[in-house]
């Protein structure tokens, strides 16, 4: 049995990265994966321009009280002439600063009139001169490979001039289901049934980490149900994630048949509640991940342990999201010989601080928990946690982002 913190780091490193590319235009890009080092190919600004509405002046023609002539009004978009000695451009945000001036000064700090400003406070030199490049400079690195697209990413490729980039690939994943007590949701269910929760579930957690859920089949416990799906899968799929039947049970049978598919073990349990019972195989290079059945124990290995493997094989560089500490909030001592990671909601007391409020029922087959829960509180195998006690703290929001 692994503790926790190999698991992840094996799991993590149980694939390389996809080497699939493929361009896309800035308005598709949002989400994406950039494949490859960006430098900048302009100076942003492209010209010194002003940061605020005034009067563009030399700073060496500034006397107290001076009232200088109005050479020029200039307006974003146009081209100033240049300055000449002893006089001012009136210009506006974003307007380029003429050739000849180093300095503006804030039109609250002035007063017009017949063609004439008068400067009623002393301004700064260079003050409010946005400089030529002071953004980007050509040349000069600007994003890396393995950065997420976000909105901010693309207003910076915009500004480049830039209308499409070079990103991974979506990555593929299959899922498989399995399990004779199982029923699609909406079809007839007998009383020893129950609806398959679990395959719309994992593909929704692998859409929301940016992935593709290409199959999601479901398997009867029969070796020749499984080998079927697993063959499908593994055909069009870089990943592929099982559900259920890795346990030590007559029908656990996910197991024997990746084993007669070419597929290694290279890891069985975990010492992590829920979540006992996880394997990693890898059949003709692809990796085969194996969940528990129940769907918070889904849920948690999904987060805890396979998003880091999906984030590495879509070619991110932040494989491991934020971990936060928080007050744990317990009506009794709480104790177990694994790690255990709590369905816990982030509250704030009266006075402002952060604490974590379990889900009273914490079962593993307990689905109400999961939309109720903000994260999980990672509780340290083995020991005893008290009341107001400090724990680590993993906010769903980014480790299924």
């Amino acid at each position: 049995m692994l503790d926790f913190e190999s698991a992840q780091s094996l799991l993590a490193q149980a694939a390389a990265p996809i080497t699939r590319h493929e361009t896309v235009s800035l308005a598709h890009a949002v989400g994406r994966v950039l494949a490859v080092n960006l430098a900048a190919t302009l100076d942003l600004p492209p010209a010194d321009n002003s940061a605020m509405d005034g009067y563009a002046i030399r700073y060496a023609d500034y006397q107290p009280d001076i009232v200088l002539p109005i050479q020029q009004r200039t307006y974003a978009g146009e081209m100033p002439a240049a300055l000449i000695p002893g006089q001012a451009t009136r210009l506006f945000t974003g307007s380029l600063i003429p050739d000849g001036a180093d300095t503006i000064v804030i039109q609250e700090n002035t007063r017009e009139s017949d063609g004439q400003v008068h400067i009623l406070q002393a301004p700064k030199a260079g003050e409010f001169v946005r400089k030529r490049g002071m953004d980007t400079t050509a040349g000069q690195p600007l994003l890396t490979a393995g950065t997420v697209l976000e909105a901010a990413h693309i207003a910076l490729l915009a500004s480049q001039g830039l209308t499409q980039v070079q990103v991974f690939a979506p990555l593929r994943v299959g899922i498989l289901t399995t399990g004779d007590e199982l029923v699609r949701p909406g079809e007839a269910r007998a009383a020893q049934q129950i609806y398959n929760c679990n395959g719309p579930m994992l593909a929704a957690l692998v859409q929301k980490t940016g992935a593709q859920a290409i199959h999601v089949l479901h398997a009867r416990d029969n070796e020749p149900d499984l080998r079927a799906a697993i063959t499908t899968i593994l055909a069009d799929c870089d990943l592929l994630l099982s559900i259920g039947g890795v346990s030590v049970g007559e029908k656990d049978l996910v197991k024997p048949v990746l084993e007669s598919l070419g597929g290694k073990l290279a890891l069985w349990k975990v010492r992590m509640k829920p979540g006992k019972p996880v394997a990693l195989a890898h059949i003709d290079g692809k990796p085969v991940v194996c969940l528990p059945g129940n769907p918070v124990s889904v849920y948690a290995v999904y987060a805890m342990l396979v998003s880091p493997l999906v984030r590495r094989m879509q070619g991110r560089t932040n494989l491991f999201p934020q971990v936060s500490t928080a007050a744990l909030r317990l009506s009794r001592p709480h104790k177990d010989s694994r790690e255990e990671f709590l369905r816990v909601q982030w509250r704030h007391t009266a006075e402002g601080a952060p604490e974590l409020v379990p889900y009273a029922n914490q079962d593993s087959s307990v689905i109400s928990s999961m939309p109720w829960a903000s994260g999980l509180a990672r509780t340290p195998a083995g020991e005893t946690v008290n009341d107001g006690d400090i724990v680590k703290y993993y906010d769903v929001a980014h480790w299924l982002a």
